[in-house]
């Protein structure tokens, strides 16, 4: 099937012509099967990408199906599109700061929004080559473009070419899904797998959801110069996220100039020479024309047109099921990925492919369950979070310790103007062992990673408080919670022994 019947890469400049030429070649000849394959994989995103990648290099023969574009949403319409924007809006966003650290910037300084979606374009087509078509033809996978379907346990069809298998892993993702909303079939509205085809920044912005991805782009084009009204049902942002956190984040969108209106009631949009949208948020009406509105809540499995009934595998609303060595109920057929996991994630569907590879053709056991996965939300400042919450922790019978070590009391935090945030860690009560963490800082996601590895490899805070860290830098603030946990340790017993050591060998 043509790729404009699914994600439109738009506009037609010579950017999207050259990244559809590498993940959905126009002049594409599907090959000709010759025998059975050891691995098909259905779905050439991250995890189909990874998965099938893995197989070929350990020997395997294997077959790549996409109906789409290769590289999935994350190349396309999500992480990489995404991160692109928000890299130009903190550009932005430090320009009109620039005074606080002394630096005079004219005042008028315009942001050209075409360029700046030109470069996301331009950087998404450079990295596309890592996704490509050709890429993965020269590492000896056959690609083939087309609507994969299965016709029994060991074979699929595409297109009307049937492939054999032994084994097959569905990695078709997730889509985009828009909730159930007054008035919205009336409206052209985006998500995120239109947004990345804007040339023209929107006057004024309306925002349906608080989530990641709302909050991420809410911000962005608030920094880019659009006015932004941020509706969510719930109280405040972010609601699956930290409390303490998300504050600190809400506080920096509203800075920004993001409008929220959270707790929002009786939400409805309408068509009157324009989209209009209405609202009911801490008991005060909202009646705000806008020039384009963003949906950014709301997922559904791609499982159309697998025909998942003919071969027993079972999946529902939130997708294909799987037990923790991501098989399906066909034990033939596995899974990896949006398409069967809460963890929507690039790096999650990445970890989550090499246990199917050593499961489906190894005959492991290795289990996706025993996966540390961190995530970040990029916004300014970032929220990073891996493990339990607090919350879950008591709800899981785990008792904890917490430690929290603010930004304020951070050198390097300070010297940069980024002292609003914070780290903070829990452990198990009365040990080092870590069950989770959150860090709230510009560069969070990329701090989390110390406290990952940590959880990973059984290594407790002690081990971090005692592993020198550079000065000054934001990540010593892990390293000082280590050095509260070490504090804890020093019982008034213990402190009493050290004063008669210290004394007798005075």
């Amino acid at each position: 099937m043509p790729n404009e019947e699914f994600v439109q890469l738009l506009p037609r400049d010579e950017h999207n012509q050259k990244l559809e030429a590498n993940v959905h070649p126009p002049d594409w000849s599907n090959p000709k099967p010759s025998g059975r394959y050891n691995l098909v994989v259905i779905g050439a995103g991250t995890a189909g990408l990874v998965t099938a990648a893995g197989a070929a290099g350990l020997g395997a023969k294997v077959a790549l199906i996409e109906r789409s574009l290769m590289g999935g949403d994350c190349l396309n319409v999500g992480c990489v599109p995404s991160k692109g924007v928000i890299s130009s809006a903190r550009v932005a966003g430090t320009l009109r700061n620039a005074s606080d650290f002394g630096v005079e910037v004219p005042s008028g300084v315009n942001i050209n929004f075409a360029a700046t979606m030109e470069r996301m374009r331009r950087l998404r087509t450079q990295i596309s080559t890592n996704d490509s078509a050709k890429r993965f033809h020269d590492l000896g996978i056959d690609v083939y473009f087309g609507q994969a379907s299965f016709v029994d346990s060991d074979t699929v069809d595409v297109d009307g070419t049937r492939l054999q298998f032994k084994r097959a892993v569905i990695a078709t993702g997730a889509r985009a899904a828009a909730p159930p909303i007054s008035g919205l079939s009336s409206v052209e509205y985006l998500t995120n797998e239109t947004l990345f085809s804007l040339t023209e920044l929107p006057r004024r912005l309306g925002v349906i959801g608080a989530g990641p991805i709302g909050c991420e782009m809410a911000q962005s084009f608030a920094q880019l110069g659009s006015e932004v009204f941020l509706v969510e049902s719930a109280h405040g942002i972010l609601p699956r996220e930290d409390r303490e956190a998300a504050d600190i984040v809400q506080k920096a969108l509203v800075d920004n100039g993001v409008k929220l209106l959270c707790c929002g009631r009786n939400l409805e949009i309408k068509n009157e020479s324009g989209i209009r949208l209405t609202v009911e948020s801490h008991d005060q009406a909202y009646d705000e024309p806008i020039d384009q509105l963003l949906v950014a809540v709301g997922r559904a499995p791609n499982v159309d047109h697998l025909n998942l009934e003919s071969v027993g595998v079972d999946y529902d609303k939130k997708g294909v099921k799987v037990n923790e060595r991501m098989q399906t109920t066909n034990p033939r057929i596995y899974a990896a990925g949006d398409i069967c996991s809460r963890f929507q994630f690039t790096h999650a569907a990445d970890f989550m492919a090499r246990i199917v590879i050593q499961n489906a053709l190894f005959k492991g056991r290795k289990k996706a369950s025993t996966l540390k996965i961190p995530w970040c939300t990029y916004t300014s400042p970032e929220i990073a979070h891996v493990g339990l919450y607090e919350q879950e922790a008591e709800d899981e019978g785990i008792q904890v310790d917490t430690y929290v070590q603010q930004f304020s009391e951070v050198d390097r935090a300070i010297l940069e103007g980024e002292d609003h945030g914070f780290a903070k860690v829990h452990v198990k009560k009365g040990t080092d062992q870590i069950v989770g963490a959150t860090i709230v800082a510009r560069n969070a996601g990329d701090m989390i990673s110390e406290i990952t590895l940590a959880m990973t490899h059984g290594l407790g805070l002690s081990k971090i408080g005692g592993t020198i860290h550079p000065y000054p830098t934001q990540a010593e603030a892990i390293r000082k919670l280590g050095d509260q946990y070490s504090r804890t340790r020093l019982t008034p017993l213990i402190k009493t022994l050290f004063k008669k050591w210290l004394a007798w060998t005075r």
